[in-house]
Order: C-alpha cells, then structure tokens, then sequence
C-alpha cells in the first residue's frame, strides 16, 4: 500500500534516530503564503461573501476565494498560520479546518472532461459540415461533382475521426494488448473501415461514401462517453481528503523552546504542544494541562469529553479548552487518522470491484460482433469472390452492431435519474451508484448529524428558577462549550446579569461571582452534585447558585427534518433499518425508539462501524450507509452505497456515492426508488438494443443494408434509448 501520510516519509529505524535538524533538512517547509481550510458547513451564496468579508477584513490577508462546491476557502496570506484564521471564521459562525495543499494537489483538474467536450465539439462540428455536403450527393450530383464532394468530406471526416477518436482507439489498443476484446474495440474498428472503405469508394468513383457515417459514430459515441465521465468526474479519493485533513504542522517542545515542524519531524516521545482549538496532529498522552476534547469526527460523539494527565488522544481530534502538552506515541502512517485512511482506501478498493450493467453486457457482446463480422466477410467472399462486396457487408455488420445504443443505455439513464434527485435534493457522485443502490435491502443510519442536527437544544427550561435565568445566560455567554451554547441561545430572551471573576475551568465548567454569590456551570462531578445518569437519554449540565441546590439543565438532539418520514418509507419498501453510533447506549436507544427502529448499535468506534458493514456484507446483504462524520468515512466506503449530508465533513461527502443538499432528510427513500425505477429503464434500454440487434444484423448479414444505412439505424437506436432514459424525468 501506498504511504498515505502528508508527509510521505517513511518510519524507519534510521529515520527515528536522526537528529531533529536533520529531519527537517530533509524535506522541503511547506509553501508559505497560501492556506487552504475546509468549511463543512458553508452551503449558500451568502456563506461565501460572509467568510471571504471576514478573512479579507482579517489583517494580513491579501485575498480569500471560496470554492462553494468544495466547501473550501483559499486564503493568500504571507505570514499567517491557519490557526491564525480558524478562531477569525469562528467568530463569524463558521467551522473551519485547515487542508494539506500538496495532498490535494492531483484532485483539482479535470482534464479527461475537457478532452471529451473538444472531441465533441469537433466531431460535432465536422458532422454537420459533412451532412451539409452529402445533401448535394443525395440530391443527385454525378461524376466528377459528387467526386470532389466525397473528397472534401474526405478531408473533413479522416482528421476528425483520428482526432476524436483517440479515446476509443486508445482504449481499443490497450484491450488488445492484454488479451481482452472490450466494447471498444469494435467501435474502433467500426470507425477504421467506415473511413477506409469511404477513401476506397471515393478512388474507384464509387456512387456511395461513408464519411458522414464514421463521424456520426464518433458524435453519438462520444456524448456517451462523455455523460458517463460526468457522473464520475465529481468523484475523489476519500483516501485523499483524510490525508488533506491531517495536520501538517506541530508545535515540538525541544531544549525549553517551542518550534513549529512538520508533523513528518515527530517521532515517538517527542513533547508536542497542543494549543486550545487546536486539532491533535498524532496520537499521545497527555502529560500536563487539562481540557475538554471534540470527538466528533473520529467517535460521533456528541459532546466533548474531559482529558487530564495520564490520558491518550487521537490524531484529528480537537482540543477544546486549556492547552495540553503531549507525548507522542504514533505520528505520520502510524497515528489512528492514517490507520483509518488505510482503512478507507481498502474499502473503496473493495467497493472498486463492482461490475455495471453495461461492463456485463460488454462482456458478451463484444465477441459476437467480431464473430458476425468476420463471417460475413468470409461467407461472401466464399459465395460471390468480389472482396468489395465482402468489406462493405462485414463493414456493414460492424457498424449496424456498434454498441453505441449500449454506450448510452446507461449514461443517458444516469444522467436522467441524476437530474430528478438534484431537483429533489441528491447530488450523485459516482457512474454505478444508482445500480448499487436498486440492490441494497438494509439501511443504516448514523444518529448525529444525520438523523439528528447534531446541535443540543434545551427541554428542561422550567427546571430554571426564573431569578436564575439572567446568572444562567451571562454564564453560558461566557462559555464555548456546546451545551453553553445551546443554553444561551434558549435564554436569549433573558436579559444578561453582570458577573465578575469569570473563569473557565478547562474540562470542568465556568465559576463566576454574581453580586456575594458564587456560581457555576458545568458538569455533575465538578459541582458536587452527583454523576450524571448514565441511562438517561439527555446530555445535561448543571447550574449551582452558591446556597441553593442545584439545577440540571437536559439538552436532547433535535431530529433532522423528514427523518421520521423517511425510515417509514424505507421500512414500508420492505428494507430493514438500523442505528450505528458512537454515542452514548441511552441517547442511541431513546432515538432508535422514537423512530420505531427496532436494531441499533451505540459506542461503536470507526474500525467497528466498518467491521458492522463488512459482517452485514458477509451475510450477503446489501447496505446503504447513510452517515456524515469522519468516523463514518470507512463504513460509508466499505457499504454497497451510500449517502452523505452536504453538512458532513469534507472526507465523508468524498466517500460517498451521494450528497444530500438539503437539510430535509427524506429524499434518501426518494433516492431508493428512483435507483429501482432507473433500473428497469437501463434493462430496457439492453431489451431495445438486443431487439434493433435481432432485426438488423441479418438484414446487414444477407446485404440489404450499407454502411450509411447502418449509421443510420444505429443513431436512430441510440435515440430511442436517450427518449426512453427521458421517461425518468419529472
């Protein structure tokens, strides 16, 4: 397997005894001046113009571009770090992570598209031209008039079939050379005597040319060619986007001083210092500080959780509160987010395999048309000894069974079915996606962020005395935790009381004085109010007044809009359901039960999530993942398909084969039955073809067909099947 890692060394013995010096002498510093930041929850028009206001207003920014589509933000900035920028994107609203350039590097071009379109536009262009004059040989030009004409389409057509067939050509060449007859290779050959037989008909002043037709056969095959290349284009490696997502940088603690190096440096037990709002660059142990960690992506875990002495961390996750410093104990390939990036790669490796509809048929047929072919050409050579004769049937043949009506009968459903979920709130990724997901029969859902918002709200606001409510609000003001943050935004409304010596205790909660009294928010151990119940459903904090009891404050996950609409669908369509989350046994079952989702799975890890999918896979079902974190990346990779919020992070949304839009949960059942009834159409779309094959091959067998009418017949299949893949459309 490939090094993964950002920084592409490799762990060696030799490497982890060099000296630090040495280590960053032998690789070059990373590109000063351009930062590029993940924004997972930019989703408008509006979100671009707020985080390039807030960066370009930001000192030291030269420029900030946002790439809506990427949910990333490019920021010219000679001087700044990204932890320089993120708090500035906080403060705004929105998450920000920073992304590794260098990784991201091979994703950003789009070369074989813009190939394919040249290749239309002149096949396209010398298609009409040729037309334009065939029409004077149709309308009974003769002689040495409808000579010059074949031979100006003769100039036209040869380049241009040399020119926008090389993908064809290409692609045959390769078949060839490993042994294999793809569907290629008799387009190619289709192409090359539709061509040779025209400059042959034209030097023996023949009455009939075939330019126009080898050009057709180039237009209609490459829009096919094409609307497949669309449906995969927007397609990258997940693999890629969790190597962009780790840190590339760390702050080393050596000799007394702080130094700022690659995450390539580190070597295990090396002191690294972590920084509040800072994401983990590699796994260790903290050996000073105390502080809150977000789990979030790597766990799903909907709140932080407390991190002290003696505890391990994670690569990728984020340091909320006090700075912490760290012993490293795996870094670079070696660390839990590259562990993980592995796993994605074997996944969507796995995944890989899957053969389509049209890669089946190809199989087949491929060899029968060589086979009807070279029969022909020997049965009429046998029967009439003219090799004219014979050169244009067996050209007839070839071009009457060119799969062109096969090419299509996929992409042009594809394209059709794409079309009808964008309007209703899917984005398909990935060309097989809709076949995959006609197959699934079991859907499992993560909880947070996908059947809920992933954001506490709270449901006990009575529990507060309302002469507590002002405290209550200045001290969840004066927090970052989430669950503060939830609580200041229910008391909005309140207005703030004056507090005086507020300060944070990191992993712990708030203490302030309000007027004689002293207060505090945050969790059950700290105020001495007890632990918090472990079978309850809610996520709580506690508020304590100096000389009355304290008060404990619920916050449950709201729902995601149509989630309950939603598994009622999939479970109507005789689908079974299923919850796997990392979050807590009561939170995983109090939501399970409220959608009437009888299978569920709580504290599952990343590596598990994946192990659930791959043993459901084993059993011979067939599992459509629906999650937005990146502890679900490798589970969304591994499942026959899946399903993404655009809310998820960056390598979720890569991951999978489609990006729900909205917020509104409910096109995932639209999703499954629009990819059954896009089904039925590319098998009849193979039923049209195999029946335009039946009737016109012998016809072009028994040499009642030319190769213009062959053209003919076959853009008149093709046609039929892009009307047919129409149907599909609101």
């Amino acid at each position: 397997m490939a090094d993964l890692t950002v920084s592409g060394f490799s762990a060696c013995p030799a490497c982890d005894a060099a000296p630090l010096a040495q280590r960053l002498a032998d690789r070059a510093e990373v590109a000063q001046g351009t930062l590029i930041l993940s924004l997972p929850t930019a989703h408008c028009a509006t979100c671009i113009a707020d985080v390039e206001a807030a960066l370009s207003g930001h000192p030291g920014v030269r420029h900030a571009r946002v790439n809506l589509t990427l949910r990333r933000v490019t920021v010219d900035a000679p001087g700044l770090k990204a932890d320089d920028l993120i708090p500035v994107l906080a403060r705004a609203g929105y998450e920000a992570h920073e992304l590794d350039p260098d990784a991201l590097a091979a994703t950003t071009a789009d070369r074989q598209g813009r190939d394919l379109l040249m290749r239309i536009g002149v096949s396209g262009f010398a298609m009409m031209n040729i037309m334009i004059l065939s029409v004077a040989v149709w309308s009974g030009a003769q002689d040495a008039t409808r000579d010059l004409f074949h031979w100006i389409s003769g100039a036209i057509a040869l380049p241009t079939v040399v020119f926008a067939g090389q993908p064809f050509f290409r692609s045959a060449w390769m078949s060839l050379r490993a042994g294999r007859l793809g569907m290629d290779v008799p387009i190619s050959l289709a192409l090359v005597l539709a061509s040779a037989i025209s400059v042959f008909e034209t030097m023996q002043s023949g009455h009939h040319a075939y330019f126009d037709a080898a050009v057709m056969l180039c237009f209609f095959l490459l829009i096919g060619r094409y609307l497949d290349h669309r449906t995969r284009a927007i397609a990258r490696s997940a693999a890629a986007e969790l190597t962009a997502l780790e840190v590339p940088r760390a702050t080393l603690l050596a000799d007394g001083a702080e130094r700022v190096v690659p995450v390539a440096a580190l070597r295990p037990g090396d002191l690294i210092r972590i920084r509040s709002g800072a994401r983990i660059p590699a796994d260790g142990r903290i050996v000073e500080g105390r502080s809150e960690i977000d789990r979030a992506l790597l766990t799903g875990e909907t709140l932080p959780v407390p991190a002290a002495p003696g505890q391990m961390l994670s690569a990728g996750e984020v340091n909320l509160t006090g700075p912490l410093t760290l012993r490293v104990t795996a870094a670079g390939r070696d660390s839990s987010l590259a562990r993980l990036t592995a796993l994605v790669e074997a996944a969507e490796a796995a995944r890989g395999r899957y053969t389509s509809l049209a890669e089946r048929a190809s199989r087949a047929y491929s060899p029968s048309v060589h086979l009807m072919a070279l029969c022909s050409f020997a049965g009429w050579m046998w029967a009439t000894g003219d090799l004219r004769l014979a050169v244009n049937i067996a050209a007839a043949v070839l071009i009457v069974t060119c799969p062109c009506a096969l090419g299509l009968a996929v992409p042009a459903v594809a394209t059709a079915a794409s079309g009808r979920l964008f309007r209703r709130g899917l984005l398909i990724k990935d060309g097989t996606a809709l076949e995959r997901l006609a197959e699934i029969d079991t859907v499992v859902f993560d909880k947070t962020g996908t059947l809920t918002l992933g954001s506490p709200v709270l449901v006990s606001l009575d529990s507060l005395p309302a002469d507590l409510r002002p405290a209550a609000r200045a001290m969840a003001e004066a927090s970052a935790h989430p669950l503060s943050r939830a609580l200041a935004q229910a008391l909005a409304d309140e207005p703030a009381a004056a507090l005086t010596d507020v300060v944070e205790h990191p992993g712990c909660g708030v203490a302030a004085r309000w007027g004689h009294r002293t207060l505090q928010l945050g969790r059950a151990e700290w105020l001495g109010a007890g632990d918090d119940e472990a079978d309850n459903p809610h996520s709580a904090t506690w508020f304590a007044v100096e000389g009355r009891e304290p008060v404990r404050l619920d916050f449950a996950d709201a729902l995601r809009p149509g989630a309950a609409d939603c598994v009622a669908r999939l479970r109507g369509a005789g689908l079974s359901v299923m919850v796997i989350s990392g979050d807590r046994q009561a939170a995983v079952a109090d939501l399970a039960g409220r959608l009437g989702i009888g299978a569920y799975h709580a504290g599952v890890d990343p590596r598990g999530k994946e192990a659930i999918i791959a043993d459901l896979s084993a059993e011979g079902r067939r599992v459509l993942m629906v999650g937005d974190g990146l502890n679900d990346t490798a589970a969304l990779a591994r499942a026959h398909a899946s399903i993404s919020p655009a809310s998820a992070l960056d390598a979720a949304r890569v991951a999978s084969d489609m990006v729900l839009t909205g917020v509104d949960l409910a096109p995932v059942a639209d999703a499954v039955a629009t990819a059954r009834c896009a089904t039925r159409r590319i098998r009849e779309n193979f039923a049209i073809s195999i029946a335009y094959n039946i009737v016109a091959v012998p016809l072009a067998v028994f040499g009642m067909v030319t190769p213009l009418i062959a053209a003919l017949a076959m853009s008149l299949s093709s046609i039929t099947v892009t009307l047919n893949a129409l149907r599909l459309r609101d």
